[in-house]
């Protein structure tokens, strides 16, 4: 699943510019535990099971979490929960 054409953006809701080096995304997701990350608007999880059953068909594993809103930043327990148990995260986005 390496995509040279593939851009990566920093989705997280930053109040203030802050420079950070990017983490390197994992070469292959085998083994790898990938967050599905649905954003509170319709369809997202209708978009999320489809990348679900594609990863798990390939044997990746998947955890879901949930935002209430698209309008809010993630509440940190997500957040945590993603940064402690996932390798990499697919988030719906909006319409």
């Amino acid at each position: 699943m390496s995509d040279p054409a593939a851009v990566l953006h920093d989705p997280t809701s930053e109040t203030t510019s802050e420079i950070r080096p990017r983490r390197t995304p994992p070469a292959d997701l085998a083994g790898k535990v990938v967050a599905l990350q649905g954003i509170g608007k319709a369809r997202s999880s209708e978009f999320l099971d489809h990348i679900e059953d594609r990863l798990n068909r390939r044997g990746i594993e998947t955890i879901r979490t949930e935002k209430a809103t698209n309008a809010r930043t993630a509440p940190i327990d997500i957040l945590q929960r993603i940064a402690t148990e996932a390798h990499a995260v697919v988030q719906a986005l909006a319409d």
